[in-house]
C-alpha cells in the first residue's frame, strides 16, 4: 500500500502534541486515550516542540468551533461534550462489552466494509479497520434485525458499508482532509467539491456518530437477483445527489430510497437529510461516548 508521507507527518505531529499538552497538564505523566493505537516516539528538539505548540493553538481553536454536520445529525440541536473512551467509557463500561458482531444477530447480512479496503474516498485502508466486519451496540443490532426482517418480507436484504467506526479512523479522515494535495479519489467520490472546503461544507468532522456505536451505513439488495437496488447515487458520494430527497433521480430510484428509509425509521432509527444510506438508533445507549477500539471480531471476544 502506498504511504502518504504528508499524512504520516501530520499524525506524528498530532501525537507529539498529545505528549506536550499532557506534559504541561500532568507534570510529565501524560496518558493519551489513543495509547493503544499510536506508538509515539520521544522528541527532544525544542524547534519541533515550538512548531507543535503553534499548531496546537490553531487546531484547538478550529476544533472548538467545528460542529458535526453532514457526518452526523445535520438537524441536531445542542449536544453534550463528547467523551472519548479508551479502556472504559464514562459509565465504567469496559470497551466493546456492549457491542456485537452484526452477523451474529443477522446472519444473512451482506458486508462490504469499504474502509477496510482502498476503495473509499481516501483511497487507502483506514486506521482501526483490522477486519472486514461490522460491529454495533446490542440495541442497534437488534433494531437493525427488525428492519431487515421487514425488508426480507418485501424481497430484500441489507448490505452494510460501515457500522461502528473507531475515533482513530475519524482522525485518519481528518489528516487526509487536511492534505489538500491528495485528490486521487476525487473523480469517484467528490468531483463537485473542492477538497479545501470539506470541513466548511460539513463532509469531514472531528467526531462521527459512528464512533458511538449505533449508526450504520447501508443499502438493500434484491434477493431474487442478488443485485444492489438502484438508489440513484453511490455510497459516500459528496454532493446533493446523496440527499434522500434529491429530485434529480427517477421515481423508481426515489421509491427505492424510501423503501430503505421506511424500514429503518419504522424500527427505531432516525435518518439525516444529507445521506440516503445513513441511520442512527434514536435511543442509542452511548449518546455522548466516542469509542476507539478496533473494528475486529477480537474486540467483542470472538
Amino acid at each position: 500500500m502506498k504511504i502518504n508521507k504528508t499524512r504520516l507527518t501530520k499524525k506524528l505531529i498530532r501525537n507529539i502534541l498529545l505528549i506536550v499538552l499532557f506534559s504541561f497538564t500532568l507534570g510529565g505523566c501524560g496518558d493519551s486515550d489513543d495509547s493503544s493505537i499510536y506508538d509515539v516516539p520521544t522528541i527532544e528538539t525544542t524547534e519541533v516542540a515550538s512548531e507543535v505548540t503553534t499548531e496546537a493553538t490553531t487546531e484547538a481553536t478550529t476544533k472548538a468551533t467545528t460542529e458535526e454536520t453532514t457526518e452526523e445529525d445535520t438537524e441536531a440541536t445542542t449536544e453534550e461534550t463528547p467523551t472519548d473512551a479508551s479502556d472504559e467509557d464514562s459509565e465504567g463500561l469496559p470497551e466493546a462489552e456492549g457491542f456485537v458482531l452484526v452477523t451474529d444477530v443477522i446472519p444473512d447480512a451482506i458486508l462490504e466494509i469499504r474502509y477496510y479496503t482502498d476503495y473509499n474516498f481516501v483511497g487507502e485502508q483506514i486506521d482501526g479497520y483490522e477486519e472486514p466486519v461490522a460491529l454495533l451496540t446490542k440495541e442497534a443490532a437488534e433494531a437493525l434485525k427488525a428492519a431487515n426482517d421487514d425488508l426480507e418480507e418485501q424481497g430484500y436484504c441489507i448490505k452494510i458499508y460501515d457500522a461502528y467506526r473507531p475515533q482513530c479512523a475519524v482522525d485518519d479522515f481528518v489528516d487526509w482532509a487536511n492534505d489538500t494535495s491528495d485528490t486521487k479519489m476525487q473523480e469517484y467520490f467528490y468531483p463537485e467539491v473542492n477538497k479545501a472546503n470539506l470541513f466548511s461544507e460539513g463532509y469531514i468532522a472531528y467526531h462521527s456518530g459512528h464512533s458511538r456505536g449505533s449508526t450504520v451505513d447501508l443499502t438493500i439488495v434484491d434477493k431474487a437477483t442478488g443485485e444492489d437496488v438502484d438508489m440513484g447515487g453511490t455510497f459516500d458520494y459528496f454532493g446533493q445527489v446523496s440527499h434522500p430527497d434529491y429530485t434529480g433521480i427517477t421515481d423508481e430510484q426515489y421509491a427505492n430510497r424510501m423503501i430503505l428509509r421506511d424500514a429503518m425509521t419504522s424500527h427505531g432509527f432516525k435518518a439525516i437529510t444529507t445521506e440516503w444510506w445513513h441511520f442512527t438508533l434514536q435511543n442509542e445507549p452511548y449518546p455522548n461516548t466516542y469509542f476507539n477500539f478496533p473494528v475486529s471480531s477480537d474486540s467483542v471476544g470472538r
